[in-house]
């Protein structure tokens, strides 16, 4: 008798199946829409607000997309809409470039040459200091350092330097080593044959 109880409260399903599906559907368009609208910097969490804001975002819409259900099949159902509208969304993505780039929008360009680009600085809500820490991470030391540095759509930071990073110098001299013991070989593998 108790084993049924705690069963029967573990999988009724208060709510219409209906209604469990679509609640994901329209909070996951939503939050999507959402987030393309107040921008690129939501995603990048530059800064401890940020991550606030998307940690509260997830608690704040729990409810919305569960409702008054507290059982194990609500839960999955809501997994199973969420898991299957993002499947969805992303083969539309694949399929169709316009469309991806209406959703998703386009990378900014906040340094160009060294230079910042303020409009866009501002456009993005970054300030220098947030930027700075960005190319920092990267290795540069200041903003002269950096050929371009673009926020790209997903909220991550492309950063070229104005001349070689040293990761790249150190990959440089690798390959001309390896090429240089490739020529060797190929003379010592070369030199018994011709005798």
């Amino acid at each position: 008798m108790m084993h049924s109880v705690i069963f029967e409260n573990m999988f009724h399903l208060p709510l219409h199946v209906t209604e469990k599906l679509l609640r994901p559907v329209i909070v996951y368009l939503v939050l999507v829409v959402l987030l393309r609208i107040f921008g690129k910097r939501e995603l990048a969490q530059l800064n401890p607000f940020d991550l606030v804001v998307l940690l509260s975002l997830s608690n704040t819409v729990q409810n919305a997309i569960i409702g008054d259900d507290n059982s194990v099949t609500g839960g999955v159902i809501g997994a199973f809409g969420l898991l299957a509208i993002n499947w969805l969304v992303v083969r539309l993505l694949f399929k169709s470039q316009r469309l991806t780039h209406a959703l998703e929008g386009r990378s900014t360009v906040l340094i160009r040459n060294g230079k910042i680009d303020q409009r866009a600085l501002q456009q993005e809500s970054l300030t220098r200091e947030e930027l700075l820490s960005v190319i920092h991470k990267q290795g540069f030391e200041d903003f002269h350092q950096v050929s371009r540095c673009e926020l790209e759509p997903n909220g991550t930071f492309y950063v070229e330097g104005v001349e070689p990073s040293i990761a790249d110098k150190r990959h440089d001299e690798l390959l001309q080593r390896f090429q240089a013991l490739q020529a060797q070989v190929a003379g010592l593998g070369a030199g018994p044959a011709g005798s």
